[in-house]
């Protein structure tokens, strides 16, 4: 097991938002992991909806308990030296005391930062109100700051994602909230319009991340950059991305064909990835 008492990578991560534009490509296992961090990214997150897919179901807090997330998070950590950032879903607690121990619990797993959703995980339920959602945010902080290491908490506004009617202005009111609450970034998966990721970026009043994994996103780092976004995250996109080969070879070989081996990545190549933990 990796010792965790090890601060660098907590302080790395909290420090990368300070300022400037990274990207945290969101890894689902420690094989996708090794493989981000031989390509030279500074932090990698998880993803609920790839390690859901990994497990054959959706991307639902019932299907993906908490034990499965944390086991995954501690699989990721242990397979590299970079920080790591959970895809925490909502906490996996309705309430604020049960967000912050679940918090503790993502720490103790090797993570070093965690996204708490605002969305109860129940599609009648809906969004939680907008104070209890704040509560919520403000518990995960205080639980981060009473840890050995810096923690990074990104409060999650899920308005975009479930269709709000004026999701702009909900969700900036959200984030607004979410930062007086203490949040150290925050984030609106789904928003496009770059009017409305300036504005959360000017306005929010926390570092601001942006979801880029999205088809029709077309997004640059340089853009987001200069839209004053500090934070790039991939969400289940990577994960999917590599269904698509699995899928066509799969075709192709119900044809009867198997050109799928010339276009695989060399084994060798592979295998320097994974040779030791990749920093």
């Amino acid at each position: 097991m990796t010792d965790h008492t090890d601060v660098s990578p907590a302080k790395r991560f909290k420090d990368l938002h300070r300022d400037g534009c990274f990207i945290m490509p969101n890894a689902w296992n420690a094989g996708s992991a090794k493989i981000l961090a031989g390509m030279g990214f500074e932090a990698i997150a998880t993803t609920s909806a790839g390690l859901a897919l990994t497990r054959g179901h959706g991307d639902q807090t019932a299907d993906l308990p908490l034990d499965a997330t944390l086991d995954n998070i501690a699989e990721i950590s242990n397979a590299v030296s970079l920080p790591v950032s959970a895809d925490f879903e909502n906490g996996y607690a309705d309430n604020p005391e049960g967000v912050a121990a679940n918090i503790r619990q993502a720490a103790a797993s090797g993570a070093v930062g965690a996204s708490i959703e605002d969305h109860t995980g129940d599609e009648i339920r809906g969004l939680y109100d907008i104070v209890l959602a704040a509560e919520r945010v403000a518990a995960a902080v205080e639980a981060a700051s009473n840890l050995i290491h810096p923690f990074v908490v990104t409060a999650r506004a899920e308005c975009y994602l479930v269709g709000y009617e004026n999701a702009f202005e909900e969700s900036m009111k959200r984030l607004k909230a979410y930062a007086d609450a203490g949040a150290h970034c925050v984030y609106s998966p789904g928003v496009r319009d770059r009017d409305e990721i300036r504005a959360f970026c000017s306005d929010a009043g926390a570092p601001v991340n942006v979801l880029v994994g999205m088809p029709g996103m077309n997004a640059t780092l340089d853009e987001m950059r200069d839209l004053g976004v500090r934070r790039l995250s991939t969400g289940g996109s990577l994960m999917r991305a590599t269904l698509a080969p699995l899928v066509q070879a799969a075709r192709d070989m119900a044809e009867g064909r198997f050109p799928f081996p010339d276009d695989a990545v060399p084994e060798a190549e592979v295998l320097k990835l994974f040779a030791g933990k990749s920093a």
